[in-house]
C-alpha cells in the first residue's frame, strides 16, 4: 500500500474501533470502506474475527504473538512485529507477489481483532 492508502487505512481502522467500542456494532458504511480499500481479504479477516479464531498470546516479556485458525482448521502463528504469516497464502500474496501484507485475510485479522473487542475484556483473547 502506498503512504496514502496507508493513512486512508490506519484511520479506517481507528474509526472501526472508536465506532465499535461505542455501539458495539459495525456499521454498514465501515463494512463498505473496508471492503473498499482492503478488497476480499476484509471479509476474510471479519469472518476470522467474529468467529473468534484469533488468539493473542503474550509472553512475560510483553511480547505477543498471534495464533489464527484458518478456514481450513489449521492453526497458524504469526507476528506483527515481523509481519510473518506461514500460512501459503501468505507465501504466495505477499512474497511471491510482493503485494501488501494487509491484503492477506490472517494478518489483517492480527489488526482488526482487537478494534472488534470490548475495551472491558482487557487483552483480547490472552491465554
Amino acid at each position: 500500500m502506498g503512504s496514502p492508502l496507508l493513512s486512508v487505512a490506519e484511520q479506517l481502522l481507528r474509526d472501526l474501533q472508536r465506532t465499535y467500542s461505542e455501539t458495539k456494532q459495525i456499521p454498514d458504511d465501515l463494512l463498505i470502506a473496508l471492503r473498499f480499500v482492503f478488497g476480499p481479504c476484509a471479509l476474510q479477516a471479519l469472518d476470522l474475527v467474529d468467529q473468534r479464531s484469533v488468539t493473542c498470546v503474550s509472553s512475560p516479556s510483553g511480547r505477543d504473538a498471534f495464533q489464527v485458525l484458518g478456514g481450513s482448521g489449521r492453526l497458524y502463528t504469526c507476528f506483527t512485529s515481523c509481519h510473518y504469516c506461514p500460512c501459503p497464502a501468505f507465501s504466495f500474496t505477499a512474497l511471491r507477489r510482493n503485494e501488501s501484507l494487509m491484503m492477506q485475510g490472517h494478518m489483517m485479522s492480527l489488526h482488526l481483532a482487537p478494534r472488534a473487542q470490548s475495551p472491558s475484556v482487557g487483552h483480547f483473547f490472552q491465554l
